[in-house]
């Protein structure tokens, strides 16, 4: 941080400020019913601020996404080397349900589930942390003679992260009942199951 000029220290508080204010009141508010005027004024910054690091509301998005995209990175750095490929993919499953849940929260998820946009949609991403992660683990498993290899790793990687977006969703619009980290264990034991040789 001790490169960076005073100015570029004051844009990123500024872009800080912005993101932290959005986020609070799309928990409060919802992501619809908060607007850009609202944010600047929660953020005492101004609309220029904003346009200037933000695109629009949804982009705020994409930083929340990065963010998760980091501790994906750092959780695969702090795997023992003789781990297996199941279980990598079972903790990297569980560390994303406990990361959602306790950081984001099902209000923020819902929220972004509602508004993800097709024609923009980060969240879906192969080119995200989760998916090369995941393609990694499956490809290491099929290697080692773990998984089965009558289908491909991109094939697999999708089959589990399609997995694991369909219990965040069914979190995001289940009953306060819905214990996100048991089905999560349910659906990824069953997948890992069926891949195994």
């Amino acid at each position: 941080m001790s490169d960076l000029t005073p100015r570029q220290i004051k844009a990123r508080k500024t872009r800080k400020k912005i993101l932290e204010a959005a986020l609070e009141l799309f928990s409060k508010k919802s992501f619809d019913d908060t607007t850009v005027d609202e944010i600047v004024k929660l953020s005492g910054t101004s609309k220029g601020a904003f346009y200037t690091h933000f695109k629009s509301k949804y982009e705020i998005f994409f930083e929340k996404f990065k963010e998760i995209d980091e501790v994906y990175w750092e959780f695969t750095q702090s795997l023992p080397e003789e781990t297996d490929a199941s279980e990598k993919l079972r903790q990297l499953s569980e560390l994303q349900m406990v990361y959602l849940r306790d950081y984001w929260g099902k209000d923020l998820f819902r929220t972004l589930y509602t508004n993800a946009s097709p024609n923009n949609n980060y969240f879906l991403s192969q080119n995200r942390a989760i998916f090369k992660i995941v393609h990694q683990f499956v490809s290491e498993g099929q290697k080692k003679g773990e998984f089965k290899k009558d289908l491909s790793p991109e094939e697999i990687t999708i089959i589990i992260t399609r997995c694991m977006r369909g219990t965040l969703f069914d979190w995001c619009i289940g009953h306060d009942n819905f214990d996100l980290l048991l089905e999560n264990q349910k659906i990824i034991h069953t997948v890992l199951d069926g891949i195994k040789a």
